[in-house]
């Protein structure tokens, strides 16, 4: 069973915080971040800063071969662990403290709850909404709502422990 002591609720700043020179997935989350805080500032400093941090989204993008809207709207916490070739849809939204690996797509309007995991390779095509400490697994392709507190895998993606699976071990 996942962790439920990590908060579906209250974001978790640290996990977004840089900590080393090299830190592609948190300089980008912290571009985007910081992009989003000027535009909502106003004003033509803030504008003038809003520039800066578009280009410093827009490099940090490149090297990560990842696609995130500037005006996404994610919860805070957000860990990309390895940011590779992450694909997010500008309507999705992402709850806070979630975790998205490498090469994940959320097409659409897809509503990530608070700490849900997203495995390697998953594909998420909305309309669709994940519960509160839901996992998916990697390279999984779900097409359907996922209940909180569940996790899921496969192509397509069906619940395996969980409300409404096996608990299998």
């Amino acid at each position: 069973m996942k962790d439920q002591t990590i908060s579906a609720e209250l974001p978790d700043w640290t996990r977004e915080a840089v900590r080393r020179f090299w830190d592609p997935g948190q300089k980008l989350i912290r571009a985007l971040r910081r992009y989003q805080a000027c535009r909502a500032r106003g004003g033509l400093a803030a504008r003038l800063a809003s520039k800066y941090w578009a280009l410093n989204h827009l490099f940090w993008s490149t090297i990560c071969q990842s696609e995130i809207h500037l005006n996404t709207r994610i919860g805070g916490g957000l860990r990309l662990t390895h940011p590779t070739g992450i694909i997010i849809h500008p309507d999705a939204q992402i709850g806070v403290n979630c975790m998205i690996f490498h090469q994940v797509t959320l097409a659409g309007p897809v509503v990530l709850g608070g700490h849900v995991d997203v495995g390697a390779g998953a594909k998420l095509i909305g309309p669709l909404s994940v519960g509160d400490h839901a996992v998916i697994g990697a390279n999984a392709v779900v097409t359907r709502d996922v209940p909180p507190g569940a996790t899921v895998a496969g192509i397509p993606a069906r619940v395996i422990s969980g409300p409404g699976g096996t608990d299998a071990p």
